[in-house]
């Protein structure tokens, strides 16, 4: 049965919740009344390529906002990125070098058109924060040109979102201001950093920074696009984002409302997905490995899967739940399914009975599967793994020797480093990636 509006906008603000501050339904109303009004906040710093499952539970809640007439604001954290965020970190973040944090921008921008609808200058935006906490000549001599030359375009681009072209400018003085209405109290509240001082680790004051950076990001959206009315994130973002609010107060702007979203757990079931783990699902993972990597997920992540990466109704996700819980049904045959949706989602119905036929085959049916990636079998096999981005790097490729993660499928035997992959011979690495040597 087809939902309501209502319906609608209960389960928008409701499934994969973690929390929604919204005091006196300010947003609610609004976004009841005159959505096409809404401006809505997503910040994400590009300090890896790539977007996983994890960032698409947001970008698909952000999708549904869309179709309903909102406007998205997708926030690139470049100038953030470099103080980097302490959320989930019980270390400071190592720095990022700004051609990295160049390569993965352009990488979001791209893959983000496959959950956003990017077309509709109504419904989204993109612009970096660099804008206003950065000039051309803050770079390294190193990126200077490069980055003089992007940042004038860049410019140019963002002043056309006010009709007077004015561009938001955070100075020592605007940020001494709003540190004058915020007490170390106040920030030492944060969790992680509670975890620091109580481990008597290092917290150091530009990651004691971050979340009033990040909230002043809010109040220049606002300035920008006339409000920003929500700012969305996971729940390890909550508390950044609820500095936001009392930033914008603090500059006489009415406050965005929060909306926090569950966290998505990692192939592990355990941490955070991450690429820093290597526990995630990339949503330009090849349909096979995608559908591979989700059957490998233990079955107490099953629910949570259905709940935050499909559109599966949550009566039947509570169904799915309390079955696995019980034990009954077939752990195997659910998690099929689920790998199916999520492969349909980011590939097409095709290519999603194409990947479920493949895994039958291999992983059933004990078979090869007809599609082999073909590499050089020229060098030794670490560094044909390396260098055919089958493994990040030769220490990632002699630890998959080591585990016995190395299979000669042609012999049946399992390989060490030692041995040699041989010509015409099929090789099984990990779980779900197969070579053929030529």
């Amino acid at each position: 049965m087809a939902l309501d509006q209502k319906q609608k906008i209960d389960e928008l603000l409701t499934r994969g919740v973690g929390e929604f501050v919204d005091p006196d339904g300010i947003f609610r109303k609004k976004l009841e009344n005159n959505p096409e009004k809404i401006v809505i906040k997503f910040g994400i710093d590009p300090t890896r390529p790539d977007i996983h499952l994890g960032h698409a539970v947001v970008l698909r809640k952000l999708r549904q906002f869309q179709d309903m007439g909102c406007k998205i604001i997708f926030l690139i954290g470049d100038y953030t990125a470099q103080v980097g965020d302490p959320s989930g970190k019980n270390k400071t973040r190592p720095e990022i070098s700004i051609k990295d944090i160049t390569d993965n921008t352009n990488t979001y921008l791209q893959q983000v058109s496959s959950l956003l609808d990017i077309s509709d200058k109504k419904k989204y935006e993109w612009i970096a924060n660099s804008a206003w906490y950065q000039s051309a000549t803050d770079y390294p001599v190193g990126d200077m040109k490069h980055k003089a030359d992007s940042w004038e375009k860049d410019r140019t681009r963002y002043k056309s979102f006010r009709q007077d072209g004015a561009l938001p400018t955070t100075t020592l003085w605007n940020f001494m201001f709003v540190l004058k209405h915020i007490t170390h109290a106040n920030l030492v509240d944060r969790d992680m950093f509670q975890k620091r001082i109580k481990n008597s680790e290092h917290l150091y004051m530009h990651e004691m920074m971050y979340p009033i950076l990040q909230g002043i990001d809010s109040d220049s959206i606002a300035l920008l696009f006339g409000s920003c009315d929500l700012e969305v994130g996971g729940t390890d973002q909550h508390f950044n984002m609820l500095m936001g609010r009392d930033i914008m107060q603090i500059n006489k702007k009415m406050p965005q409302a929060v909306l926090s979203f569950k966290i998505l757990e990692g192939l592990d079931g355990k941490e955070k997905m991450s690429k820093s783990l290597d526990n995630y699902i990339g949503i330009t993972d090849e349909a096979s490995n995608m559908y591979g990597k989700i059957m490998s997920i233990p079955d107490s992540s099953i629910g949570n899967y259905f709940e935050l990466c499909t559109f599966t109704a949550m009566d039947e996700v509570e169904s799915i739940r309390k079955s696995i819980s019980e034990g009954k049904g077939s752990p195997r045959d659910t998690k099929m399914n689920l790998a199916k949706q999520i492969v349909e989602i980011y590939h097409g119905k095709k290519e999603a009975d194409r990947a479920e036929e493949g895994f039958v085959k291999t992983f059933q049916k004990k078979e090869i599967p007809d599609e082999i990636e073909e590499v050089s079998g020229e060098g030794k096999p670490v560094e044909i793994l390396v260098a055919n981005n089958i493994a990040e790097s030769i220490s990632v490729a002699r630890r998959l020797f080591d585990a016995g993660a190395v299979t000669d499928m042609t012999d049946n035997k399992k390989l060490t480093q030692k041995d040699t992959f041989e010509s015409g011979h099929v090789y099984k690495i990990g779980k779900h990636h197969f070579i053929k040597i030529r």
